[in-house]
């Protein structure tokens, strides 16, 4: 369920006025083709959409697509794309490069925010380097969805950063509230801390640290439920776990591939036998509809959270599809007025008279 943009915070505006999403459409493991692709379903559905890359591939690709050109779509040529294998430092020297004017459109205002399915530590260092962080946060984190019983879980650090302070967590916690409440209408979020019991008294220093600091944020922005463990982010005990980014991505990578090696099992044991092929025709519509809840390009991208502008990150082997759900969640977020929601949350609270 999308929260309603209308409502909201005092002193954030009710609606967002609509503005191309920039797409870096050099970055991938695949090229221009799946982000072409994706742009031009996504601009079928109402997004606008800037085409970030060499002028004349991307003009080839939207050639390839009757009825591009009626599309709201616009190419924005660049000279220069930071490959898969090269560093993520690489954007300091490089201002031509694709991520770098795509965070720069977002910054002076002409793009409503940054995708790419490209460099994932590129695209966290341009947005660093060219929006900044808000406001009240220390570092930005990489916010993805996992599909959970019920639903979905949302987890927050999957990557960005590997070595953490208790405070992050607790900044992470807030910035995740506020992003579930604003798209997806859940007004009182549950925040679970991941450790290795639920027992308040264990877990490392850093987690216990932490407890700490989200249980006074308890009541005061926070609807704080104290320690998870692992199988509580698949049991959706709560709305979202909080975690340092190298145990976040190490659940992220260990769920997708354990997603995959679960559909291997369940096809082979289909094919081995007759009777296992009848039976596979009749649960195939369940199995495809648990397949799709399943597949990370239903989600598009992970948001960048706590950067002063709209960044989101996709996989580099991201399909059309992925690059679509990108871009649509993209508008999305720009229409319900994240980011000034973000910034009015750790807006300090003026003293009434």
């Amino acid at each position: 369920m999308s929260a309603d943009p209308a409502g909201g915070e005092p002193g954030v505006p009710a609606t967002v006025a609509a503005l191309p999403v920039a797409l870096d459409a050099a970055g991938g493991d695949h090229g221009a083709p799946p982000n072409v692709e994706g742009a031009v379903e996504a601009a079928r559905a109402g997004v606008n959409v800037l085409l970030v890359g060499d002028r004349v591939r991307l003009h080839a690709e939207l050639g390839r697509h009757p009825g591009s050109a009626s599309l709201p779509l616009e190419v924005v040529h660049a000279d220069d794309a930071i490959g898969m294998d090269e560093h993520a430092t690489d954007v300091r020297s490089r201002p031509q490069a694709s991520i770098n004017i795509c965070t720069r459109l977002v910054k002076e205002g002409r793009a409503s925010a940054a995708v790419s399915m490209g460099h994932s530590g590129a695209t966290m260092a341009s947005a660093l380097l060219t929006l900044g962080r808000l406001k009240g946060v220390d570092r930005p984190a990489i916010l993805t969805h996992l599909p959970a019983r019920g639903g979905f879980t949302t987890m927050l650090d999957v990557g960005a950063n590997a070595d953490v302070r208790p405070a992050y967590l607790a900044q992470w916690a807030q910035l995740a509230t506020v992003y579930l409440r604003v798209l997806e209408g859940r007004e009182q979020p549950t925040v679970g801390l991941l450790s290795i019991g639920e027992e308040d008294h264990k877990g490392s220093a850093l987690v216990l640290e932490a407890h700490a600091l989200l249980r006074e944020l308890h009541g005061h922005g926070v609807n704080f439920h104290g320690n998870i463990e692992g199988r509580d982010i698949f049991l959706g005990t709560t709305d979202i776990v909080v975690t340092d980014g190298f145990t976040g991505n190490v659940c992220l990578k260990l769920a997708e591939g354990e997603a995959k090696v679960m559909f291997g099992w369940v096809r082979d044991a289909i094919q081995s036998s007759v009777r296992g092929k009848l039976g596979g025709l009749l649960v195939r519509p369940a199995l495809r509809g648990l397949a799709d809840r399943m597949d990370p390009s239903t989600y598009g991208a992970s948001i960048l959270i706590g950067v002063r502008g709209l960044t989101f990150i996709g996989h580099g082997s991201a399909d059309a599809r992925a690059v679509k759900n990108a871009l649509l969640r993209a508008a999305r977020a720009h229409e319900a007025g994240l980011v000034p929601r973000l910034e009015a949350a750790f807006r300090p609270a003026v003293p009434t008279p």
